[in-house]
């Protein structure tokens, strides 16, 4: 067994992942998981830039993860950083805290290498060989990797949760409760613009499974399952319909936040964001000719702890 811990910061969220791997068995043993809706790419669709609080809110949670990493004695750690802190022109000051608070210098991956440690950690434990499509939706984009045994094709593009909804559903900087029939539009045709590039290179139509990952979907798994509180033992590995996303999506959209609020399995921090989440697992159901998807709580989080174990073989 190794001892590892994994950090992913995306756009919305930062989540730690302390575990203890065994890459002759393909088992990973979870010792401590966590999240925490810092919302670091907070305007970057607009701006270009991290804002201060933003920052400041990323790196309060550092510090309690590097409390827990300490706690554990883990060999190594890896710090992945996702689609805010590509986009961001000022992405070394974030680079630096970082830095500064666990000792260990944050990678800023390209998309394309997102998608792998997705697919990794989404497909390590299942014992089918057949073809897979994971589709990872985030903050601010969304990864889609076609694979079996190995990855066959991987691509990110700029749609996620958080951008489309900043991008589309703020007026004079509020949301509004609920989007209009355009602005939901607006949201989807840049969804289907986004869907040709990924199709340009991942043919979605080819996989015998629909895998997806992150929390906009183990979101919609919770719902579907009409559970009371998160439970991510129930989610993982759940089956959603078609119809039960359009269903949810269709919900979500027409809500008002206090209603969306109400639903305990959704995090407070995702009340804003969820209903354009499903919207793209819905479009991408559709273009991807998916009768159901499979809700997996292991995701890229899981590939980078994989990708610190086999390091340190």
């Amino acid at each position: 067994m190794t001892k590892v811990a994994a950090v992913d910061c995306g756009t919305n969220s930062i989540r730690l992942l302390v575990a203890d791997a065994d890459p002759e068995t393909g088992s990973l043993t979870d010792l401590d998981r966590r999240m925490e809706i810092v919302r670091l790419g907070q305007g970057v669709d607009r701006t270009g830039r991290l804002a201060p609080e933003a920052l400041e809110r990323t790196f309060a949670a550092c510090r309690t993860y590097a409390e827990v990493i300490a706690e554990h004695g883990v060999s190594g750690v890896r710090f992945v950083a996702t689609s805010a802190s590509r986009d961001a022109s000022n992405r070394d000051d974030f680079v630096r805290g970082v830095l500064d608070i666990l000792g260990v210098r944050p990678e800023v991956v390209t998309g394309d290498e997102e998608a792998s440690l997705s697919f990794t950690g989404a497909t390590r434990e299942l014992s089918t060989h057949e073809s897979a499509l994971v589709v990872d939706i985030g903050g601010g984009s969304t990864e889609f990797v076609l694979g079996d045994e190995r990855v066959r094709a991987a691509r990110s593009v700029d749609i996620g949760c958080v951008r489309l909804t900043e991008r589309h559903l703020l007026r004079d900087g509020e949301l509004t409760d609920p989007p209009t029939a355009g602005q939901i539009a607006a949201v989807r045709a840049d969804v289907e613009r986004a869907l040709d590039e990924a199709e340009a290179v991942v043919p979605l139509r080819e996989s015998s499974t629909l895998v997806g990952l992150a929390g906009s979907v183990t979101t919609v798994g919770a719902i579907a399952l009409g559970l009371t509180a998160y439970d991510s033992a129930a989610i993982h590995r759940s089956r959603v319909s078609y119809q039960r996303v359009e269903e949810i999506t269709t919900a979500l959209l027409t809500a008002t936040h206090a209603e969306r609020a109400a639903n305990p399995v959704i995090h407070p921090g995702r009340v804003d964001v969820i209903g354009v989440g499903a919207l793209i697992l819905q479009a991408v159901m559709e273009r991807a000719s998916a009768a159901e998807v499979v809700v997996s709580e292991h995701d890229i989080l899981d590939g980078i702890a994989w990708s610190v174990a086999e390091a340190a073989r």
